[in-house]
């Protein structure tokens, strides 16, 4: 696109292509925005909530993934439209910084842009529309602080972690093994965590998958787990005590960077070349053995020849050990990467109680676990499930209850679950719309309408009545001056969300609020779309 002047110095602009491009102006580009954006978060609409539905996604190589997870959904989506497109990077934000809350804030981006489309109707400004969602947001995020309550996470034997794990838990494939898998989550966290600086290093937590057994056979292994076995068959099972060497170079003749031929002419050429190899291999393992290492993990493969004399010197080892393992047994450990065989010394090789070779059913799969880490206390959670849908789904759930818990364990403190936090923020927004005298009013009423979007799309995923639902929690909170009453998803008789121990962290909540309402606000602020013709 440039910019050219006429005769008369009156500006145009030149496209390239110009025949094979669109373009919309003012309202129009507004409207096509507001309405491509909207589209998905309807689609992500039926998924909130703990009765929400999954979603079906088959990708064009035939793969198929059943989740209820709004990242993922959002991700594996094809879509086209640019402004769609945000809502996708919305949610990638919510889970890169919280893990959780991924379905709410694509949700509620949805809400406000429904409203934001009826304010252009009425022909507000669409910058008038954005700081008055501004204002809005700020009132709402104040107030939250103002509900929010702090919680005694050790209490009870970390009691209070474990709701909330089950919070997380309670609208994925897993909710009915919701408790157990959320008192291992915390188990996994705690394992690792730093109390005293209230820091949790996620690393250390592998959340490791195999098909097989059920959801229950779900367990959290004190130590890594990862998906090898020994490189020969007659190695070793159990090694005590392990003085572990970790290799990123490879068991095999050095290989020379050019091209080069060999010219073998006769059987005593032939011997001579095959002896040096052997040598090549007997001085690398020697090197290894005289380190004092008892096991050698290679990132790399080797050969046969190899493997036959590791076996001989009664060294064990594991080759193609994934590049990410390799990091986390280092820092578990203590052991240092040595990319060179002349580099290993005694200093660098990692400590751990045993490594062991374990067995998995009937079938010959078998996994190497690392126990009792030298330096920190890395733990495994292996998952089980009858296919592969279900052990993926279930690790994006494990992981979003992980999330939440590191997030209680930075910031204490919560606001309660079921659409409360929402309808209370709804109502002290709409009082505070009545002392904006500016036309920023009607965005203001516009954002509380919004925020009620919330509990009406919970109330009507669990088939309640959505308008009758929301009338009657608001009417109590105004009533009784309680933030805590929101709608009874799972019909247990009370609508007040601290008797159900349903709640979620400050954290998330008010990410989810700021999150969405720059995103809606980005979206007015595009007037003019120049785009190709299919789009």
């Amino acid at each position: 696109m440039s910019l050219a002047f006429d005769d008369y110095g009156r500006p145009y602009i030149i496209l390239r292509d110009q025949g094979q491009k669109k373009r919309m102006k003012g309202l129009e580009a507004y409207k096509s925005n507001i309405l491509a954006a909207k589209a998905v978060a309807n689609t992500l609409q039926s998924s909130l909530g703990p009765k929400g539905m999954d979603k079906m996604l088959v990708s064009p190589d035939g793969d198929v993934s059943v989740t209820n997870d709004g990242a993922t959904i959002v991700e594996k989506m094809e879509i086209q439209h640019p402004t769609a497109k945000l809502l996708v990077e919305l949610s990638q934000s919510q889970d890169a910084e919280i893990g959780d809350g991924t379905t709410g804030v694509v949700v509620l981006a949805g809400k406000l842009l429904e409203q934001a489309l009826t304010l252009l109707d009425k022909g507000i400004h669409p910058l008038k529309i954005s700081d008055g969602f501004d204002r809005a947001c700020d009132v709402a995020i104040k107030h939250l602080e103002t509900i929010s309550e702090e919680i005694d996470i050790q209490a009870n034997e970390h009691e209070a972690l474990i709701q909330a794990a089950c919070t997380a838990l309670g609208s994925k494939v897993v909710s009915k093994r919701k408790r157990e898998l959320g008192k291992i989550a915390v188990t996994a966290v705690l394992d690792v965590a730093d109390l005293a600086r209230k820091d949790v290093n996620l690393d250390l937590i592998k959340i490791q998958t195999k098909t097989g057994g059920s959801v229950e056979d779900t367990r959290l292994i004190s130590g890594i787990l990862i998906d090898k076995d020994m490189s020969h068959p007659q190695m070793p099972k159990e090694v005590k005590e392990a003085k572990i060497c970790l290799l990123t170079c490879p068991f095999e003749p050095p290989k020379p960077k050019t091209k080069h031929n060999i010219n073998i002419s006769s059987a005593e050429d032939y011997k001579k070349l095959y002896q040096q190899e052997q040598q090549y291999f007997v001085d690398m393992v020697k090197l290894v053995k005289d380190s004092g290492a008892n096991i050698a993990l290679c990132q790399w493969g080797f050969d046969d020849e190899a493997n036959h004399l590791l076996l001989q010197n009664e060294l064990p080892a594991v080759r193609w050990v994934s590049g990410t393992d390799v990091e986390l047994i280092a820092m578990a450990t203590g052991a240092r990467i040595i990319p060179r065989f002349q580099e290993i010394t005694p200093e660098k090789l990692g400590k751990a109680g045993s490594v062991k070779e374990v067995q998995f059913g009937t079938s010959n799969e078998r996994m190497l676990v690392i126990e009792n880490c030298q330096c920190t206390k890395a733990v495994t959670i292996l998952i089980r499930g009858g296919s592969q849908m279900i052990v993926d789904e279930a690790k994006r759930s494990i992981h979003d209850a992980i999330c939440v818990i590191r997030n209680l364990i930075k910031d204490n403190r919560i606001v309660y679950g079921g659409g409360s936090a929402e309808l209370a923020c709804s109502i002290q927004v709409l009082q505070y719309a009545d002392e904006v005298s500016s036309v920023e009013q009607y965005a203001i009423r516009s954002f509380a309408d919004a925020l009620e979007g919330i509990p009406c799309c919970l109330a009507d995923n669990c088939g309640l009545n959505p308008i009758t639902s929301v009338a009657q929690a608001k009417a109590r909170q105004l009533q009784e001056s309680n933030p805590r009453i929101g709608i009874d998803c799972m019909e247990l008789g009370t609508t007040d969300m601290k008797e159900q121990r349903i709640y979620e962290t400050l954290s998330s909540k008010k990410q989810q609020i700021q999150l969405a309402t720059q995103v809606v606000k980005m979206i007015l602020k595009i007037d003019d779309v120049i785009a190709p013709d299919d789009y």
